[in-house]
């Protein structure tokens, strides 16, 4: 329970600057949105001159792309990119840091095992982006509620919001597994980055492709905001593959972690 608070202490402060960098991101395009719904018949007819597959790589649907939910959805595509950075970045970090910091034979040294170790800081990570999330879900509510041309279902709203953090939990997930794999990552953030664009242009490819298939390829694909907004569900294929990659990952990081050298300073 000590090493729990000690890294939900630890990364306080940037749970905090992410926290407050995501909802700035949501108000900037959601401040957008009366000047956009107010010139619709404009903006529809410049939209419609782009071709359907850049559209479609964007995040762009003409059909609802001018109510709140449909211009929520576009702008949550923005918001979800930089949200993967901070889920990877933290599981990345978070085992990673004391090889780096030489302090991962001091820890070994205090009477808890492993499997405590690494679990204290899953749930640590855990916390601080439950944390990020109820906090940035109910700001962007609140901005929504003062842009909105007409009401909308929060609902809707909250289920849409609901996918970066269930895009956060698999990158997490991976970033962990990174950390275990990877005995000394020199550069956190330079992993994070790469991985999570990695990942973002593969969804942008599978996208303009029409291969629903290959929306299996790129986390950032699981959940498609217009059939959440029609259907007010989600895809259950999809919600399963990202259940067994965070499964899959978080196993196989107890494995190799309970397996690892541990070498000593």
């Amino acid at each position: 329970m000590n090493i729990f608070f000690h890294e939900l202490k630890a990364y306080r402060k940037s749970t905090i600057i992410w926290t407050f960098s995501l909802i700035m991101v949501a108000l900037l395009f959601l401040s957008m949105f009366p000047s956009f719904a107010k010139d619709a018949d404009e903006f529809k007819k410049l939209l419609a001159g782009y071709p359907l597959a850049m559209r479609k790589a964007i995040g762009l649907n003409l059909e609802n792309i001018f109510t709140i939910l449909g211009f929520y959805s576009y702008a949550l595509t923005f918001t979800t990119l930089c949200a993967a950075i901070q889920a990877m970045n933290l599981g990345t970090a978070i085992v990673s840091k004391e090889a780096r910091e030489k302090t991962a034979d001091f820890l070994l040294t205090k009477p808890v095992t492993r499997t405590q170790i690494l679990t204290s800081k899953l749930l640590a990570a855990f916390t601080s982006l439950l944390i990020t999330n109820v906090v940035y879900l109910v700001a962007a509510n609140i901005i929504a509620s003062q842009v909105k041309t007409v009401d909308y279902s929060v609902q809707k709203f909250v289920m849409l919001s609901l996918t970066m953090f269930l895009i956060q939990l698999i990158f997490l997930a991976i970033g962990i597994l990174f950390s275990v794999i990877i005995p000394k990552i020199k550069s956190v953030l330079t992993v994070s980055l790469a991985t999570v664009f990695a990942f973002y242009f593969l969804g942008v490819i599978s996208e303009t492709s029409g291969d629903d298939v290959k929306r299996y390829i790129s986390p950032f694909k699981y959940f498609d905001n217009t059939y959440i907004i029609k259907h007010s569900n989600y895809e259950g294929s999809f919600l399963i593959a990202g259940a067994v990659i965070v499964a899959a990952a978080i196993t196989a990081s107890y494995f190799i972690y309970m397996k690892r050298d541990i070498h000593a300073v």
